[in-house]
């Protein structure tokens, strides 16, 4: 009987289509690991089979290395995490030289992430990046201070969005340019059309959200930072309906994040418009979970009776009666 109800789990899985199109790009599942949770993936690539994700994204990379912020960088909330991690990483020349020929050996999705604090930084990175083999695509983090502008971040004004995703679209000629944006703004539809319109392939909804936990007996941030990102299942509603808003006004392809745990918080952000999913914070608690996200999907559609995941994308709500 176990071998029988093991065979028809393996048919079950092979019967349903996973597979999803993000601009050029074709991923075997709409599972990715997130930037800046999974490292650069080789710290990962003992626990999880990174070949049966569909893709991962790097931890930032940028013109120089990078510290990062004091410790401690993670601290736990209800239902979610606080970091400061401070962008930490070895700079893009040093990843190139160490981390990307390693990562050609894996038969999955691998993109950069991107991030610098003015225009030139995000060119530079790209530069370096694109006389290098072995990636499917670059995003940009744009939820990032200008320097140039007085510490204005570029995801909050949909100019200096137009500005740097065009610098780097013309910089990316060789991959799929992918662009995260960040929450903290009044009008996300504003930014993502700015990001669309300057040649952004893609859209990844969300990063992370600011946020702060104190110890009132000392008055010490629970950080090394005074603040930091919240993530985790905490953030899934209000992330969801950006997706949801951004989906209606978009044309391009979005990638979702943003408290993602189950098989069904994945399919809830398929059903609201999203085209695959990034796992962040959940990582943390569990390094396998992009992993077993992967191998519950298949159940979970045909339970439902849906063979083709992207029969489920942006399907309209229907009304309560």
């Amino acid at each position: 009987m176990r071998v029988h109800a093991i065979l028809h789990e393996v048919t079950s899985a092979r019967a349903v289509d996973l597979s999803v199109q993000i601009g050029a790009l074709r991923l075997r599942n709409p599972i990715l690991a997130a930037s800046g949770t999974f490292g650069y993936g080789l710290e990962f690539a003992h626990l999880v089979n990174l070949n049966r994700l569909g893709g991962f994204v790097t931890k930032g990379l940028s013109r120089e290395p990078i510290e990062g912020a004091p410790a401690p960088r993670l601290y736990p909330t209800p239902s979610g995490m606080l970091n400061a991690v401070g962008l930490q990483n070895v700079g893009v020349r040093a990843f190139v030289a160490e981390k990307l020929p390693v990562l050609r050996k894996f038969d999955t999705a691998v993109l950069a992430n991107v991030f610098g604090c003015t225009r030139e930084d995000y060119v530079e990175v790209i530069r370096v990046l694109e006389n290098a083999e072995g990636l499917a695509g670059y995003e940009l983090n744009i939820s990032c201070p200008n320097v140039k502008r007085g510490g204005l971040q570029f995801g909050s004004d949909p100019s200096l969005v137009s500005e740097v995703v065009g610098a780097a679209r013309k910089a990316a000629s060789k991959r799929p340019l992918w662009v995260k944006l960040s929450p903290l703004v009044t009008d996300i539809v504003l930014i993502a059309r700015a990001a669309e319109e300057a040649g952004a392939d893609a859209l990844t909804v969300a990063n992370t959200y600011p946020a702060m936990a104190l110890d009132f007996h000392t008055g010490r941030s629970r950080l090394g930072s005074p603040t930091g990102g919240l993530s985790g299942p905490a953030i899934k509603p209000v992330t969801l309906r950006l997706v949801w808003e951004t989906r209606k006004a978009i044309r391009s392809p979005i990638i979702g994040l943003g408290g993602i745990e189950t098989a069904d918080d994945v399919l809830e952000y398929l059903s609201v418009g999203a085209s695959a999913v990034q796992v962040g914070t959940a990582s943390f608690a569990d390094p396998k979970a992009s992993e077993r996200l992967v191998e519950a999907l298949p159940k979970v559609l045909m339970e439902a009776n849906i063979f083709n995941v992207n029969n489920l994308r942006g399907r309209p709500l229907a009304e309560n009666s």
